[in-house]
């Protein structure tokens, strides 16, 4: 049965109407998944409908464990329905919302959201039961690809082996908290009246802080002048230890995500693009801090 089908059973089920029809007219974005928004009996929901091969990547039943935290926190949008073996999952719209991709990533109001939320989650007594390593991620991600009978880049053995190199020597100390994983500004949602949410847990778990404090800065593209606004709302300074360990973080994100993107592209989907850009400034990158550590996070944002 098609996924979209699925979708749609689950809704005649969870709304007792058979009349139902799943409309994906209004997209609500996603990369890993595809969200939809629908008005139903007066009340607007997003409905998620999980990505292709999402099944072998995420841990559904963890993210819904995750997800009820991030709620309890004050972080997440209400969650009405979540079936953990599909993916599919409903929850209310955010009324006059928009994301933050939308509504300008780099505006310092928007800055100080971001960082408000990374601290709320960061500080959180309540940890999540899982631990997200992009190690074991990156490994799982390759083997996928490998049963996909996919192919890597030319370079890709070589550059990984000196990013693995590199992030050996520079990153001396991590510590685990409550992190989200995909900081991307989408999953930043401001209402009307000015109430910030962060959404989307998928990838959520222990991890060290400055994990999402990077994804931020590299998903929005940040100026040096809003990245170092950024970090001293978020660390109070520039502590040296954590620039480089953000760095680290942004070439290994980039790394990462090329590998989740040919798993897609070699199921047929279209993510060639994303993926050729995300690995052509890791490329970029790696070559050029192992030239000169003091290469910039602005000039590491840029492709």
């Amino acid at each position: 049965m098609k996924i979209e089908n699925i979708v749609q059973k689950k809704l005649r089920i969870v709304f007792n109407n058979e009349d139902i029809i799943f409309d994906k007219s209004r997209f609500a974005g996603g990369l890993t998944n595809y969200n939809y928004i629908m008005d139903i009996n007066g009340t607007e929901y997003v409905i998620r409908q999980p990505g292709g091969m999402t099944n072998l990547m995420i841990d559904r039943s963890v993210e819904k464990v995750n997800n009820n935290i991030a709620l309890e926190l004050g972080l997440n949008s209400d969650c009405i329905y979540f079936d953990e073996l599909s993916g599919i999952k409903i929850s209310i719209f955010i009324k006059n919302s928009k994301n933050i991709a939308l509504a300008d990533p780099s505006r310092p109001s928007n800055l100080i959201a971001v960082s408000g939320l990374m601290k709320k989650l960061h500080s959180s007594p309540k940890h999540f039961p899982n631990k997200f390593n992009w190690l074991t991620e990156l490994s799982k991600y390759e083997k996928i690809v490998k049963k996909l009978k996919g192919d890597f880049f030319f370079d890709y053995t070589a550059l990984k082996g000196q990013l693995l190199d590199f992030v050996e020597k520079n990153i001396i100390q991590t510590i685990s908290v409550p992190c989200h994983n995909d900081t991307v500004p989408e999953n930043f949602i401001i209402d009307d009246k000015g109430k910030a949410y962060l959404i989307d847990w998928e990838y959520s778990g222990m991890n060290d802080p400055s994990w999402d404090v990077a994804a931020y800065i590299v998903e929005s593209r940040l100026t040096e002048e809003s990245i170092r606004y950024l970090i001293l709302d978020y660390y109070g300074e520039l502590p040296a230890e954590e620039i480089l360990k953000i760095k680290c973080y942004i070439m290994v994100q980039d790394l990462l995500w090329t590998v989740w993107a040919l798993i897609r592209h070699y199921n047929g989907e279209d993510f060639l693009d994303y993926c050729c850009y995300r690995y052509e400034r890791f490329r970029k990158n790696i070559k050029a801090i192992t030239n000169s550590p003091d290469y910039s996070i602005a000039d590491m944002v840029k492709n």
